[in-house]
């Protein structure tokens, strides 16, 4: 992977590498997909595996070998390591902590209440009580999005007029199960950015490959 000097992403198809793989199509990165659906594949554990020991995707490998794991300090570092491209608000940027908060919520109070649903022992819940266990994490998802909408004044995008990978992680996270019709119920004021971001031209062709909204 050195030797090609290529970015590498490990990922999947309707899952948060989507995100990552957004951001580097608006960075014109050129990268390779390892296609890692670990949830369903031994093999794709195995092969995640190798350069994550969690067997999560995304995971992102540098071209100079570096490995980087959690989709909100992938999407953070690309953003902060090509700065002409404006995906993040600067160090100095009076919107930078806003954005930081909000980056870290998605992940920390939302993407990361995806990971128990496969298998509620995770937790410690049988797997009897996977059906309720999961009306409770949607509860709770909806409660996080509502929350976040109720401290958002959008504009064009979630911090203003520039497209961020803010934008390009709600749209995806926002994806998931209980979907978009639900997201559009408890956010109402982020609905109109996420559609936006649905239909960025130079984005539009991979969601409709990698994670169609339907």
């Amino acid at each position: 992977m050195t030797n090609n000097q290529q970015f590498v992403l490990y990922g999947a198809a309707a899952s948060g590498s989507v995100a990552v793989e957004a951001a580097l199509e608006l960075l014109d990165i050129p990268f390779l997909v390892i296609e890692g659906e670990t949830w369903s594949s031994a093999a794709a554990r195995k092969r995640v595996g190798g350069q994550n020991a969690l067997r999560q995707v995304p995971t992102l490998v540098l071209p100079s070998g570096e490995t980087l794991t959690e989709s909100a300090a992938i999407l953070l570092w690309l953003a902060d390591a090509h700065p002409g491209a404006r995906l993040a608000p600067g160090p100095h940027d009076p919107l930078r902590a806003q954005f930081l908060r909000w980056m870290f919520f998605v992940s920390s109070a939302i993407y990361s209440l995806h990971w128990i649903k496969p298998d509620v022992s995770r937790i410690g819940a049988p797997q009897s009580a996977r059906d309720d266990v999961v009306d409770s994490i949607h509860e709770r998802i909806a409660f996080c999005w509502r929350t976040m909408d109720a401290q958002l004044r959008p504009s064009k995008y979630l911090l203003g007029d520039t497209l961020s990978v803010l934008d390009l992680f709600v749209a995806v996270i926002s994806r998931f199960d209980p979907w978009r019709e639900r997201f559009y119920q408890e956010a109402p004021n982020m609905t109109p950015v996420v559609k936006r971001v649905d239909e960025n031209s130079r984005l539009k062709a991979l969601w409709e490959r990698r994670f169609p909204s339907d």
